[in-house]
């Protein structure tokens, strides 16, 4: 049986909401070993002068405890 954790991560990227996720879960791998999914629970973007200007997510990482 394995133990798992889940923790948030807020990530943002000015090219795509998969660039912000693959940013949350690398910055998440600094400090968590073993991440086994992530869930993206919210996407948002910013907008400025009629543009999207920057991509956010919200990202549930699940990692194993050893």
């Amino acid at each position: 049986m394995a133990v798992m954790k889940v923790i948030e991560v807020m990530a943002n990227s000015e090219k795509s909401w998969e660039d912000a996720t693959r940013k949350a879960v690398a910055h998440a791998s600094n400090s968590v070993n073993h991440i086994k999914s992530a869930f993206v629970q919210s996407q948002s973007v910013v907008v400025k002068d009629n543009e999207v200007d920057e991509f956010r997510v919200t990202v549930k990482i699940t990692f194993e405890v050893k």
